[in-house]
């Protein structure tokens, strides 16, 4: 295992000098909006908010496998290093070990998010000058006055812009701004998951496809009991769907947080609760980025929530 403080500083690192946590430029990093319909840039109804989430995955892949051949080699405690060069470095270098594919195919699901949400008639604006990462890898691995700093910098830019309501597409971005931004910085937002705007008219009978079992995200069901949520999407387009013995609030981790300082303890996770997928023998459906990319990598067959509710509301 890494020193965790080795990874802590880096992350703050970036996060403080490019506002997120690869060090990447904003206008490498958040793409997605420039392909995507259906929103406006003109101020409306509620902000969407997609944390970074969805974009950081393609990333964070890339730097897991950098980090797993490190791990337990004598290369390990020099990544202690890396954090004195320059963000806009390192970020470049990582840029160019990210999957373009990766990139395209999780943009793809904010693409479909949004048209969601403008099928379902939700009033909602985008601005990517407005759409910044959270800073919750920063609590999680106990930065506290990063994650404070930088949860303020949010917190003033959106009050300046005047931004009350927010629409959320992640478990991890959502708890921030509901829970944390509160604690720490005073900050109150009415914040509500995409998936609580969307409405529809439902089928008039079943669909006939078999069942999906349900992963649900930790902070989604132990953290803001938001599980049911996603159940009421399913169970409106008439979509059959299984629960594992550990779900809802009892939900299980995956183990993706765990990959930012050990590869190894994430595997070890992750193993448990793919485990726990396959006993259902059903197609695993998510709604958190990090899960999807983690439960893939365990060679499930997943897919996320956004992309399931799509192809039936086409």
């Amino acid at each position: 295992m890494f020193n965790p403080q080795d990874i802590i500083d880096l992350l703050a690192a970036n996060v403080r000098q490019t506002r997120n946590p690869f060090g990447v430029p904003a206008s490498k990093f958040n793409t997605w909006w420039k392909d995507a319909g259906g929103f406006t840039r003109r101020p409306g109804d509620a902000l969407l908010f997609t944390g970074l989430m969805y974009q950081a995955i393609p990333y964070i892949e890339a730097t897991t496998r950098y980090l797993e051949r490190l791990e337990g080699s004598s290369w390990a405690g020099y990544l202690r290093y890396s954090r004195f060069l320059p963000a806009s470095l390192r970020g470049r270098g990582l840029a160019a070990l990210t999957s373009a594919a990766g990139k395209k195919k999780f943009n793809g699901i904010l693409h479909t998010i949004c048209r969601l949400l403008k099928k379902s008639g939700a009033g909602f604006f985008y601005h990517p000058e407005m759409d910044f990462y959270s800073g919750i890898l920063l609590y999680d691995l106990g930065d506290q006055d990063g994650f404070i700093k930088h949860a303020q910098f949010v917190d003033k830019t959106l009050k300046l812009h005047g931004v009350s309501k927010i629409i959320t597409v992640d478990p991890h971005t959502t708890y921030a701004l509901k829970e944390l931004y509160p604690k720490y910085t005073g900050a109150t937002f009415e914040v509500q998951p995409y998936f609580s705007q969307l409405q529809f008219q439902a089928p008039a009978a079943g669909n006939g496809k078999p069942p999906v079992v349900l992963h649900d995200p930790c902070l989604y069901g132990r953290y803001l009991q938001l599980s049911e949520g996603p159940r009421r999407v399913l169970k409106n387009l008439n979509l059959e769907y299984v629960d594992v013995r550990n779900c809802g609030e009892f939900t299980s981790c995956c183990g993706g947080p765990a990959e930012s300082v050990s590869p190894a303890l994430n595997r070890e996770i992750l193993a448990r609760r793919a485990g726990e997928l396959k006993a259902a023998a059903a197609p695993v459906v998510t709604f958190c980025p990090i899960c999807l990319a983690n439960l893939l990598k365990a060679g499930l067959p997943v897919e996320d929530l956004a992309s399931l509710v799509g192809r039936h509301m086409a």
